[in-house]
């Protein structure tokens, strides 16, 4: 009996062309197991702004330019947001089999775009703090000195702003209608990025400044400019908190998104969408479970099949529950 129930199993499994339940088992890398051309080029940006650091704060120390120091300093703080985001790629790449992540480690990225944008908010805060201590405490400026500080800091982040510019993720948030702009995107990368982006806008609007401080001796320009820049990282700061507080919180994707999703789960008419649910779990990468009620069930793959590939949804749940009576439109 059990040798014929073996058989019957081999001979199911072949005619109809069911799948193993190894065939049917999937991990929950999502990609995040690879190495990333953006771990890559954070890298080298980590690595070009420690080494500028380094060199400006020994040199005010040796020469006694406080100028230098204190810009040495302030590459030092955004030389941590970005030594934390080459850790989240290592950690989510290193974790990335990690069963004890129930859908990878893909999150990792939204929280180093999360503590990036808290340190954003801090140099935002410091930078207004010194612009307002200048302006009621005018000091001496080394001018020449000063601006070819600037200049030096500008040629570093500017290769830098090139190195982790990926073009069309790097969109400046303009409220909740745009939130299908940042459904892809990699908010560890956006905060590096607009780290150096900062330092390198704090060093174009600094030899601005300086320039009409020197030459028209209007000195509170250098302070107002600064307070003029805090205003725009602020603004950087709370926009990518905002989108990556939001992954975090695990917050419904885009309406177009769930209402596409909705559509194409109920085409043929003969079942209704009760339940939805989609959320980011990774970079380019979303999850759903829906809860269908139909008058005649059909299985959950002809439902999944009817979903398009291009709404990148990488692990999807179905669960399909009989109607008491007809659905109809």
């Amino acid at each position: 009996m059990w040798r014929l129930a073996v058989q019957a199993r081999v001979y199911l499994e072949d005619t109809l062309n069911l799948a193993s339940v190894e065939e049917l088992r999937h991990d929950h890398r999502f990609g995040q197991d690879k190495v990333q051309p953006a771990e890559r080029r954070t890298l080298i940006v980590a690595l070009m702004t420690a080494a500028t650091m380094v060199a400006e704060i020994v040199g005010g120390a040796m020469f006694g330019s406080m100028a230098l120091l204190a810009d040495g300093l302030h590459m030092g703080t955004h030389g941590v947001a970005l030594g934390i985001s080459v850790f989240v790629y290592r950690y989510a790449r290193k974790h990335a089999d990690d069963p004890s992540f129930s859908f990878g480690t893909g999150k990792a990225n939204a929280l180093g775009g999360f503590s990036g944008a808290l340190l954003l908010a801090v140099v935002a805060v410091v930078m207004v703090w010194e612009s307002v201590n200048r302006l009621l405490d005018s000091t001496a400026i080394a001018y020449n000195q000063a601006i070819l500080v600037a200049v030096i800091g500008l040629a570093v982040n500017g290769v830098s702003v090139l190195l982790l510019n990926v073009g069309s993720d790097h969109h400046h948030d303009h409220g909740s209608d745009h939130d299908h702009q940042h459904r892809h995107e990699d908010h560890n990368l956006r905060s590096a990025y607009l780290h150096v982006l900062t330092d390198a806008m704090t060093s174009v609007l600094a030899i601005g400044a300086l320039l009409v401080a020197k030459y028209f001796g209007l000195n509170w320009i250098d302070p107002a400019v600064g307070v003029l820049g805090a205003a725009l990282v602020g603004r950087w700061s709370v926009g990518l908190l905002r989108m990556s507080a939001g992954v975090l919180l695990d917050k419904q994707a885009p309406r177009e998104v769930t209402d596409t999703i909705i559509r194409c789960l109920e085409a043929e008419g003969d079942c209704r969408v009760v339940d939805l649910h989609v959320w980011s779990i990774a970079p380019g990468s979303l999850a759903s479970i829906a809860r269908i009620a139909a008058a005649q069930p059909l299985a959950t793959d002809e439902y999944r099949a009817r979903i398009p590939e291009d709404l990148g949804l990488a692990h999807t749940s179905i669960e399909v529950v009989a109607a008491r009576r007809e659905i109809t439109g």
